[in-house]
């Protein structure tokens, strides 16, 4: 049972891990960052909204509670291990 329960944390994690990794790297940083590498004048232009970029920190941040959520249930887990 705690086999099971924690391999499918430790997918999460990885997944999560990944999109982390996609969504800060998508963000518009001081130079423009990745995001603008996508799509040439239209993204440039929706970078520029505050829609846009309100979504995108409100994903990173759900995913960011949701990676550090598997990180401490993991932790319990391989502590009573």
């Amino acid at each position: 049972m705690v086999d099971e329960v924690k391999l499918l944390f430790e997918i999460v994690l990885i997944a999560m891990s990944l999109a982390l990794i996609a969504l800060v790297l998508l963000h518009k940083g001081r130079g423009g960052g990745l995001s603008s590498m996508f799509g040439g004048s239209m993204t440039s232009q929706l970078s520029g909204s505050s829609v846009v970029e309100k979504n995108l920190n409100v994903i990173t941040v759900f995913c960011s509670l949701i990676w550090l959520i598997c990180i401490v249930v993991l932790g319990l887990l391989f502590k009573i291990q």
